[in-house]
């Protein structure tokens, strides 16, 4: 299906000196100040669409986020209108069945639901609770909400928490007791709260004073770190709700066990858990228009969070479920129901692209809905389709389709005037055999001033998971683009374990960390070297995070001539020291064959530590203290390995980072810091 936007995406890659119109190449400063468009929403009609759209307050140069407005019917090409006043803001948008759009806004000082009708003037608060609203949905007949706080269990009343909360404010003394892990997670440490549902009713447009929380889901809803409302849903007759939920007790560090539970709006009755008899991660459920069949998402290995996640249909009534498309090799990201009943629409990794795929759901039969780049939040209601989509080469924005196949229309057109005069590097997909002569599959980008006959230095960059990918998209922490303003060539090679490219291709990495994945990336550098004679290989520096940092160091010791330096940020130096430092067990464990005490041999096999005598590459480390997934600790051993040995290294520390860099100006520091890194090695 070819439609507009394909269309000028291929022209654009036929034709890249259209792209390198503009007199500059794109910089950090450019990425931390671009808008970012998320979460699409639909009326009930389709008619409307709200969207969110995150600015950087010109005045105090912190991000604010507000919501905007479009109608879909109008046949213009007017620009959507803001909804929400900047003062207000708003994000994670809803449309009830009534047409008002509910919202997330911090304007009372704290995070709570807020309300809007379409072209009123002014938004209304709903909730006013003495703790923060994490997420929330609006019940199908419009009368209630649930709402996603964090509690501690005993307490009976929002104000018990508030006040708990507090005490531990004030407190003189700092220490806390644990009497089991998790005792910290991704960046924070527990404090004995759980993230838990609660109904609230809706009268005059303002949520009860006193939410009913729903008992019985002893675990975080939604889960931590990451977990959102995909993680619960309204029954189609707003009088129950399905969850997903991992226990939260002793084991749930080395636990991926998620199930659906259900339970009673009114709570009446005890939850059900409607998975019990698979010990694997449940997630994203689904109800049926007639409320009678629940679909989700499965995976089948206990304790690995790359397993394929396959849609699953649960008949309520029966028990029965089946899958509902077992052939295909996909991990689905997302799932969603079709407003005919009789697909579902999903998201996944294919070949380097993400994909919205519609699903048969008598049939399994699957197609992709929408391509082209990376397609991301979306949402679906009438006859028509709202998503976003961004590349390697273009920061997201909104689209619409007809959900019958017809043509895209391009809804948004943020930054425009921002990246007048940016080029942006031509990239291109390509192909070699790598290990056992399989394929694999990663990309090029020319630099943003590219000439025909010369030769540019390569930043080599490798992703992190490892189940992972960098794909086709405008990533807000690792762009291509900034290597490529800074006048490099960027290689990235999808190597063994990445996803994608089927279930086999992301299992092969499992206990092979530095075997496959490293023939890989030295095959893809030759290989692109080969391919394409522009790229200056003998003048290459490598650049990971998290896995990607990991190997780095593993490079350093098992490929030393490979590159002039080395970038390694947030990466793992000793396998023994990251599995009892680390937060989540499970990922080591399943990755390297169990607990450290019961087979050090999976750990130690591809552990750089072992390898530091033959480190001689010269490498920049970068860490955040607040990282607890891949501790600060890691980075310090690895600067000093290298300092003890006299190799030439510098360590950029952030003391307000976790595992990753979100403040903007720790972002310039961090991209200015590694482009004169590289810039300094890579020269002729």
């Amino acid at each position: 299906m070819l439609n507009r936007w394909k269309g000028r995406l291929v022209l654009v890659l036929l034709l890249p000196s259209l792209t390198l119109a503009g007199e500059r190449g794109f910089d950090v400063r450019d990425l931390v100040a671009l808008d970012r468009v998320s979460s699409p929403v639909l009326s009930d009609d389709g008619r409307h669409l709200v969207f969110a759209v995150r600015e950087i307050d010109g005045a105090t140069g912190k991000p604010r986020s507000s919501l905007w407005h479009r109608n879909l019917m109008t046949r213009d090409q007017r620009p959507p209108r803001r909804l929400t006043p900047e003062d207000v803001g708003g994000a994670s948008p809803a449309i009830g069945p009534d047409g008002t759009v509910y919202f997330l806004s911090s304007k009372s000082g704290s995070s709570q639901v807020w309300s809007q009708r379409i072209g009123a003037d002014a938004p209304v608060q709903v909730s006013d609770y003495p703790l923060d609203v994490g997420s929330f949905k609006v019940s199908p007949d419009g009368a209630r909400l649930a709402l996603g706080m964090a509690v501690y269990p005993d307490c009976q009343s929002l104000a018990c928490s508030r006040a708990r909360l507090d005490e531990a404010a004030a407190a003189k003394a700092s220490g806390t007791l644990h009497d089991r892990l998790f005792v910290r997670q991704w960046d924070s440490f527990v404090d004995g709260r759980l993230n838990q549902l609660f109904v609230a009713e809706l009268a005059d447009g303002k949520a009860s004073a006193e939410p009913m929380r729903l008992a019985g889901l002893a675990g975080h809803v939604p889960h931590k770190p990451f977990g959102g409302d995909a993680d619960y849903v309204w029954s189609p007759d707003s009088r129950s709700l399905a969850a997903s939920v991992r226990i939260s007790d002793r084991s749930e560090p080395w636990s991926t066990n998620f199930d659906i539970w259900l339970v009673d709006a009114y709570a009446q009755g005890e939850p059900r858990n409607l998975t019990a008899s698979n010990l694997a991660w449940d997630a994203d459920p689904v109800f049926s228009a007639d409320g009678r069949t629940l679909y989700y998402k499965a995976m089948q290995r206990p304790g690995f969070e790359a397993d394929r996640f396959a849609a699953m249909a649960l008949d309520l009534r029966s028990g029965q479920v089946r899958e509902i498309a077992p052939d295909f090799d996909r991990s689905l990201e997302s799932l969603a129901l079709a407003p005919d009943g009789k697909r579902l629409l999903a998201q996944a990794l294919d070949t380097g692209r993400r994909v919205l795929f519609a699903i048969d759901i008598a049939s399994g039969a699957t197609e992709p809905l929408v391509s082209g780049g990376n397609i991301g939040s979306f949402a679906a209601a009438g006859s028509t389709l709202a998503f976003t989509r961004d590349t390697l080469a273009a920061p997201a924005q909104v689209f619409t389709a007809s959900l019958d196949g017809g043509a895209e229309r391009r809804i948004t057109d943020l930054n425009a005037d921002r990246l007048d005069d940016v080029a942006f590097g031509d990239y291109q997909a390509f192909q070699f055999a790598g290990w056992n002569d399989e394929p694999v599959h990663g990309y090029v980008i020319k630099p943003w001033n590219f000439e025909e006959g010369r030769k540019y230095p390569v930043a080599f960059l490798i992703h992190g998971g490892p189940q992972g990918s960098f794909s086709d998209n405008f990533h807000y922490r690792w762009n291509a683009q900034t290597y490529a303003g800074a006048g490099f060539a960027v290689v990235m090679i999808d190597f063994h374990g990445s996803v994608g490219y089927g279930q086999a291709f992301t299992d092969s990495i499992t206990g092979d960390w530095g075997g496959k994945p490293l023939e890989d990336l030295r095959k893809g550098l030759a290989a692109a070297g080969q391919q394409f004679p522009f790229l200056a290989t003998d003048r290459a520096c490598a650049l990971g995070g998290s896995y990607g940092g990991y190997m780095v160091n593993w490079i350093a010791g098992n490929w030393p001539d490979g590159f002039r330096c080395l970038v390694n940020h947030a990466g793992l130096f000793d396998n023994r020291m990251m599995y009892y430092v680390t937060e989540e067990l499970w990922f080591p464990e399943w990755e390297h064959g169990g607990p450290y005490f019961r087979n050090p041999d999976g750990h130690e096999r591809h552990n750089p530590v072992h390898h530091v005598e033959k480190w001689r590459t010269p490498m920049l480390v970068i860490h955040g203290q607040k990282d607890y997934r891949v501790p600060v600790e890691q980075g310090l051993a690895t600067f000093t390995a290298l300092q003890r040995r006299g190799i030439a290294s510098r360590l950029l520390y952030f003391p307000d980072e976790n595992h990753w860099v979100l403040n903007a100006d720790n972002s310039i520091l961090w991209h200015d810091t590694v482009n004169q890194w590289l810039l300094r090695w890579t020269q002729p």
